[in-house]
Order: structure tokens, then C-alpha cells, then sequence
């Protein structure tokens, strides 16, 4: 625990408007992601898209938005956050009006993979300006906290408002509502944020951002369609993307900056939160209706009551994090969320189950958010200005893929056994074991080197500090 005991700071009027505008956005391409969950039969009906073809409509949009998420985060620090946000926010107004019109599955297919690239312009340019406007400690905790309450409520509100426009209007209008919010952004963003500043331009690491974003397209591919030899060449560009960035004297990503130990445990913790937390929702959302046989709107209400625990949880994760340890923090979160799910692994196919479940879901969102906000500080804490961009690339490409990841991992778990029931427990103890398994890791993985003999030695600072306070931290 931190000896700060002095009055929370706060945020200036000008500040306020920022991260008004900045966290907007965000939920704007948070609720992007969900809003056409709901409404994927009708989405198919309307354009002629068979039922084989109904999970391209996410994963158009899932694989540029993991793929480019990189590249993009680094090529905002180099030629200006600010630029890269206000393009991302056209091309997702583009984007939209495009679905929005799609007449065949072509136009809508594409106008999917342009909102996915739109996202991995626009969001992480969007957290570099929020990690570059407040400085490291209470301020940025708070705002970090806050985009994490944001981002969570904008999956929850994306999948209820998409039901509600597809009951009252068109699928069309899941797309259509982008624009006039895109517009108002782009019209008030360039009075309220300042252009980054580098101090000299820097040539792009070509090699580096094809060999990577074609990697990772390739791994997220293979993971989607389970595809062996995609994967064998995903592994095949990241392995040769490291080799490149070793010997380049401009590298995309620098190999320091990987090695950072709060780099790499950092967003190694967000990809156990986000994958295995998604991957229990996908189990459940299948339990409610195939065991239970409830119907998907109350299925979505069973999700959407515990779902605003998250909502609060973010403003409450930043405070936590302003007087507390990070490194404590994460890994607390990840035990709290295992022990949450654990009963699930126990659930019958009595309806009384839901006397259990909603309670285990309302805490275990709270401490996911939590979890969230905690990585997100690690693993943008302790580095210069000129590398948040790539900082928040990272950590906006870990949750992509783990939530890509995620559900086919359990399902795969739960295929395994004869019933859906005796599936549905191993596969949650499993999620259980490797969260429980991750935060040993971090915990271990976060000790400031030279320390581990050192009784009640400090850890991670609770992003306070400056890069040399966090030296211990670099492998």
C-alpha cells in the first residue's frame, strides 16, 4: 500500500472534455464490436448471406482490428496520435454508411473488415491521448479506470441496443448509427486535442509491419477457422518480425520495449482476463438456452443485470489503483475472478441455478474490469511519450485476440465430452486452472529484479513514477 494519503487529484474542465471526447469514442467502437451480435440471422436474410457464412460478419471485423492494431498504435506515435484518431473516425463513418447500403454480401463483408480497421486506427490513438494527457499516477489511474467502465458498458449497451434497433427499425440502422456520432467527433476533436510531437521523423520499420501485421492476421485466421496452416505461417512472419526488429536500426516495435517486464506481464495478464472471462460467457450463454432453455432476450437480460457491476467497477478499479500495489491488484483480480467462476463448475440443469450464477456473474464482472484497468496501467506505465502509442497498440491487440480466442478454446474443451452438461464443468474448470495458473505467473513475472529475498519489497509501482523508477522491472 502506497503512503499517499493526500486528496485525490482532479481533473481540470479542460481535461473533463477530453476524456469526454476520447472515452466517446471509445464506447462508440465498443458497442460497434457487439451491436450486430443480435442480429446476425437478419443481417444474413437481408444481403443473402447463408448461415455458413454468418460468423464472417464478426470475423471481418475481428481480423483487421487484431492485425493492424500494432502497426497502427506505433504509426500514431510517429506521425501524430491525434491524426491517425480523426482518420480512423472517417473511415468508420465510411464504413458504416457503406453496411448500411449493402445490398450483397460483398458490401457488407467489407464494409465489416473497414470498421475492424477503423478500430485499430482509432482506439488505440485514442488511449496513447488519454496515457499522454494525464501523467503517470492518480489522474491517469482514474481516466484508465473510467475507459475501462466505458469500454465494458459499450459491449453490454451494444448487444441491447442493436436488439432494440433491429426490433424497431433494420439491422441497417446498427451500421447507420455510427455516423452522426462519428461526425460530432470529428468536428469537436480537433478543438480539444493537441497534436503529439516527436522530436525527429522517423523512418517506418516496413518490414517490421508487414512481417507483423500479416503474423498476427494469420494467427487470428487460424484460430477462427482452425486452420493449421495458417497458423504455421503466422508463427513462421512473428518469428521472422522478431529477427527483423533485432537487426533494424528503426525498429516498429523496439526489442527493449518487448522484453519490458511490464510489457509482457502486463499483457499477458489481459490475455487471460479477456479469454477465459469471454470464453465463460460463451459457455453460459449456451448453458442458459440449451440446458436451461430460456430464450435468447432473456438470456441477454441474465447478462445485462450483472453487466453493470462492470459499468461501476472501472472508477472504483482506478481509485483501487491509486493507493494500492498494481502487481497486487492484477493478480488478486485473476484469483477473485477464478473463485467466481468456480462455482459455475458445479451448476445443474435446475432453473434454481440461477440463484448462483447471476451473483457469481455480478462480482466477477466487477473484479474483470478491475483485472482490465490494472493491465492496462502496467502495461502502459514507466514508458516515454514517443512509445505509448505502441503501448497502447499492444494492449488493445491482446484484447482483440483473447477475445477472438477465447470461445473456441472452451468450446473445443467442452466438445470433448459426452454431454453438454459434464463439457460445460470441465471446460469451466479448466478456465478456472489456467486464470489461477496466470496470476501465479504474473505475480512471479512482476517481481522487481534483485528484491525476491526482500520481505514486503516494493513491486510494480501503481503507475507513479517516472521510466527510471521502474527500472527494476527491465529484463
Amino acid at each position: 500500500m502506497t503512503t499517499d494519503t493526500a486528496t485525490p487529484p482532479r481533473f481540470s474542465g479542460r481535461q473533463r472534455l477530453i476524456l469526454l471526447l476520447l472515452l466517446g469514442s471509445g464506447f462508440l467502437f465498443a458497442a460497434d464490436y457487439s451491436i450486430l451480435n443480435v442480429a446476425l440471422p437478419k443481417v444474413g436474410a437481408g444481403v443473402g448471406l447463408g448461415l455458413t457464412g454468418l460468423p464472417w460478419i464478426g470475423s471481418a471485423y475481428t481480423l483487421p482490428a487484431a492485425g493492424f492494431m500494432l502497426m497502427f498504435g506505433r504509426l500514431a506515435d510517429l506521425y501524430g496520435r491525434r491524426r491517425m484518431f480523426l482518420a480512423g473516425m472517417v473511415l468508420l463513418a465510411a464504413a458504416s454508411l457503406l453496411g448500411g447500403f449493402a445490398t450483397n454480401p460483398t458490401m457488407l463483408l467489407t464494409a465489416r473488415a473497414l470498421q475492424g480497421t477503423s478500430t485499430a486506427m482509432a482506439l488505440p490513438a485514442a488511449l496513447s491521448l488519454i496515457t499522454t494527457t494525464f501523467s503517470e499516477g492518480g489522474l491517469r489511474d482514474r481516466a484508465l479506470g473510467l475507459n475501462g467502465a466505458i469500454l465494458s458498458g459499450g459491449f453490454t449497451a451494444g448487444a441491447l441496443v442493436g436488439g432494440a434497433l433491429v426490433s424497431l427499425l433494420s439491422w441497417r440502422a446498427g451500421f447507420f448509427i455510427n455516423v452522426p456520432f462519428a461526425v460530432l467527433i470529428l468536428l469537436i476533436a480537433p478543438a480539444l486535442v493537441g497534436e503529439s510531437r516527436i522530436p525527429e521523423r522517423v523512418k517506418v520499420d516496413l518490414p517490421g509491419a508487414v512481417t507483423v501485421t500479416g503474423g498476427l492476421l494469420a494467427v487470428v485466421y487460424a484460430v477462427v477457422q482452425k486452420n493449421l496452416i495458417a497458423a504455421a505461417i503466422g508463427v513462421v512472419l512473428l518469428a521472422a518480425f522478431w529477427l527483423i526488429e533485432v537487426r533494424s536500426p528503426a525498429p516498429l516495435a523496439p526489442v527493449r520495449f518487448l522484453k519490458r517486464s511490464t510489457v509482457k506481464w502486463g499483457n499477458f495478464a489481459g490475455l487471460v482476463t479477456f479469454s477465459m472471462e469471454t470464453g465463460m460467457i460463451f459457455l453460459m450463454t449456451l448453458y442458459l438456452q440449451d440446458v436451461l432453455k430460456f430464450a435468447p432476450v432473456v438470456t441477454g437480460l441474465i447478462f445485462g443485470v450483472p453487466g453493470l457491476a462492470a459499468v461501476f467497477a472501472g472508477p472504483i478499479a482506478g481509485r483501487i489503483l491509486g493507493r494500492f500495489d498494481s502487481r497486487k491488484v492484477v493478480t488478486l483480480g485473476l484469483i477473485l475472478q477464478a473463485l467466481m467462476i468456480l462455482p459455475l463448475v458445479f451448476l445443474g440443469d435446475s432453473r434454481m441455478a440461477l440463484a448462483v450464477l447471476i451473483p457469481a456473474l455480478f462480482l466477477g464482472f466487477f473484479v474483470h474490469v478491475t483485472v482490465i484497468v490494472s493491465y492496462m496501467v502496467i502495461g502502459t506505465s514507466g514508458l516515454p511519450d514517443e512509445e505509448q502509442g505502441l503501448a497502447t497498440g499492444l494492449t488493445s491487440l491482446t484484447q482483440q485476440v483473447a477475445l477472438t480466442v477465447g470461445a473456441p478454446i472452451m468450446v473445443s474443451i467442452a466438445a470433448t465430452q459426452s454431454s453438454q452438461l459434464t463439457g460445460t464443468h470441465l471446460a469451466l474448470t479448466v478456465n478456472v486452472a489456467v486464470i489461477v495458473a496466470g496470476a501465479v505467473l504474473i505475480w512471479f513475472g512482476l517481481r522487481p529484479r534483485g528484491q525476491a529475498a526482500t520481505a514486503g519489497a516494493a513491486t510494480v509501482p501503481a503507475a507513479k513514477g517516472s521510466a527510471e523508477d521502474l527500472a527494476p522491472s527491465l529484463d
